[in-house]
């Protein structure tokens, strides 16, 4: 066989069903050149050979034991041989042209972000969980156009680009800090809406819960790095419940929703950033000088 012109780098960790249907969109991709699929699986307790047997013959799999995301990738890209690196998650369910599509974002800059959606499996039960999701889960056009990184749920660059960069740190909000990186260097960014990944939603509060308390700790890990004040961060809490009202206006609008579920995702608005602004200021406690 030839060898592949892509490496799309999936790292995993104790989802063995939503790894065995994002496999199932990868190895059926329309993109016509030698690509390779490899699972960089953040040393499940499921064990390897679990995992192995999901993966059963449709990529490469490589454990990677140093704990998290970026860790992960990093360990996938030093195993990847194509020329250009993709990736996406193991949750994830590309569309089948996302390969060839968000590649195409590369004929214009030295990276591209794909576009990513939040399901909803039943109208009829939407949670408010579920309701808040699929308005706010992600906005990847806003991320690449405005601040300058994409999620790596769908992300393409060259290995070349990557490897200039440096790997995904630890600890912080990893895939806004590479792609900060990556501006500081230069490097450009382009949006390609077609580049569709879905990603299933958060449906109760304990599952938003424990996405929002990661997030925060990392984003405010990645504030501290930056050298922003204290000040800021101070004032960006209390400004969470505000936000909260205005963008309910737009929620009660939003047409991703059936008019019945959007009272649902503004009530959890309220609540999620309520949350937030508590836990900004318990950081910030947390952090105070001693």
């Amino acid at each position: 066989m030839s060898a592949p012109r892509v490496s799309v780098v999936v790292p995993h960790y104790r989802d063995l069903a939503g790894l065995d249907r994002c496999l199932s969109r990868l190895t059926a991709q329309t993109y016509d050149q030698p690509y390779e699929i490899v699972v960089a699986d953040n040393n499940s307790p499921e064990g390897e050979a679990a995992v192995a047997a999901v993966v059963n013959g449709r990529a490469r799999l490589v454990v990677v034991k140093e704990k998290g995301a970026g860790p992960a990738r990093n360990g996938g890209v030093a195993a990847a041989t194509g020329e250009i690196l993709a990736f996406t998650d193991s949750d994830c369910v590309p569309n089948l042209d996302w390969l060839a599509t968000g590649l195409t974002g590369l004929e214009r800059a030295d990276m591209a972000g794909g576009r990513v959606d939040v399901w909803y499996e039943d109208a009829r039960r939407i949670t408010p969980a579920e309701a808040f999701d699929v308005l706010f889960g992600f906005d990847n056009r806003l991320y690449c156009e405005k601040k300058n990184f994409s999620v790596t749920a769908t992300l393409f660059c060259p290995k070349a680009v990557f490897e200039a960069v440096g790997g995904f740190l630890p600890n912080v909000s990893e895939d806004a800090e590479w792609g900060h990186r990556a501006h500081a260097a230069g490097y450009t960014l382009a949006y390609v809406d077609k580049a569709l990944v879905m990603h299933p939603p958060r449906r109760t509060w304990p599952e938003l819960l424990t996405k929002w308390r990661r997030i925060e700790a990392e984003t405010y890990a990645l504030h501290r790095s930056y050298g922003r004040s204290r000040l800021s961060w101070f004032l960006k809490s209390l400004a969470m419940p505000l936000s909260a009202a205005v963008h309910s206006v737009s929620v009660m609008m939003d047409k991703r929703l059936p008019v019945g579920a959007r009272p649902l995702a503004v009530y959890m608005l309220f609540k999620v950033r309520l949350w937030r602004a508590w836990n900004g200021l318990r950081l910030l406690y947390a952090d105070r000088p001693a």
